[in-house]
């Protein structure tokens, strides 16, 4: 299957990668080096040429190099095939907001949803299941995102007017008036972010029935955290405000919602699993999501799995790396040493990354 892929990437003072430039093809990238060697920092590039924040979630102005004072930049070249591609700059100096450009126009970062699909798996999601529903909203908000573009809008738009209500709750304004228009703004957005979020999930769940997997089959559902149609929004924000003015903050919405997961075989929530069994169902989610892109686009997403191969025994790597290779897609991996992608062969291509005096070099293996 072809889609579209990272076909070169370009970092300059970007965290440990003072100027690097690799020009993959479309079959996975096995990353490999010493802890701290910078691995996680070429995920983190390309991660950003999707909206949002990228894996770490980091602030612009954390990501340059240590001492470097013009700021960072990421580019990458994103093929398509046989079709054109595109054109993809990142750039951010000290103190400035992040600047996107799209094939050499200035575009906002929602629009980057619709140039590349990419999902990710990090170790800080291994805690995914046992923490707050904080972390699970924001992987079942990348999920959707990754079938739904529009829904960084409709996120965007629900947050800003959120804050806004929250500015005039914390402040103790009572005149209805000043909340009106607020509150129907979150709940026209609300009610698309609701049927976003259970769409995907209904997608997940429709991908790991129709194909077999090593992984665990984990079923989902979608824990609302309030109203879910925009009439019922409305009512439950104007109903509410009394407790809102009470607390300082808006109590129920689409931001209270939160992802249920249980083990189907067992029939337990993923909160009770052990750990291993915790990170295959994250695992089986991510497939599921890869999976249903592919069948529904023609266009496999991009996978970034960081140190995925490290907590699996070597049969399920090999039959990890056979479902990444079935899908299709340019799946970026790291791991501490090449060892650990022996099941992919001559299916993938190597990054041999060290670091020396702080800087990384990257070496094709």
């Amino acid at each position: 299957m072809t889609g579209r892929w990272v076909e070169r990437l370009t970092l300059s003072h970007f965290r440990s990668h003072a100027r690097l430039e690799i020009a993959p093809d479309a079959r996975p990238v096995a990353i490999y080096g010493p802890n701290g060697a910078g691995k996680t920092n070429l995920l983190e590039a390309v991660s950003l040429l999707s909206p949002g924040r990228g894996i770490r979630r980091a602030q612009a102005d954390d990501i340059a190099a240590r001492g470097a004072a013009l700021g960072w930049k990421v580019s990458g070249r994103i093929s398509e095939g046989r079709g054109p591609g595109h054109e993809i700059d990142l750039r951010h100096e000290p103190g400035g907001q992040r600047e996107v450009r799209i094939d050499g126009k200035v575009a906002r970062q929602h629009a980057l949803g619709r140039i590349l699909r990419i999902i990710w798996l990090v170790p800080s999601m291994d805690r995914i299941w046992s923490e707050g529903a904080e972390g699970r909203r924001r992987f079942l908000d990348r999920v959707t995102l990754s079938f739904l573009p529009g829904h960084a809008e409709a996120s965007l738009a629900y947050e800003k007017a959120m804050r806004e209500r929250n500015r005039l709750l914390k402040d103790q304004v009572r005149d209805g008036h000043w909340y009106r228009a607020l509150e129907g703004q979150m709940a026209t957005q609300g009610a698309r972010i609701m049927a976003s979020r259970r769409d995907a999930v209904g997608r997940i769940r429709a991908a790991q029935q129709e194909a077999g997997s090593a992984f665990p089959v984990a079923e989902l559902d979608l824990v609302a955290g309030g109203e879910e149609t925009e009439e019922g929004l409305l009512r439950s924000f104007h109903d509410g405000r009394a407790a809102d003015l009470a607390a300082g903050r808006t109590l129920s919405g689409p931001h209270r919602g939160d992802l249920s997961v249980h083990y189907a075989a067992k029939g337990i929530p993923a909160r009770e699993c052990s750990t291993g069994e915790q990170k295959a169902l994250l695992i089986s989610i991510v497939l599921a999501n890869a999976r249903a892109l592919a069948a529904e686009t023609g266009q496999p997403p991009i996978l970034l799995l960081d140190e995925v191969a490290a907590h699996l025994d070597a049969d399920r790597r090999a039959r990890l790396y056979d479902e990444i290779c079935a899908i299709g897609t340019q799946a970026w991996m790291t791991g501490t040493g090449s060892d650990l992608f022996d099941g992919l062969g001559a299916r993938a291509q190597y990054l041999a990354v060290n670091e020396t005096d702080g800087q990384s070099t990257v070496e094709c293996a």
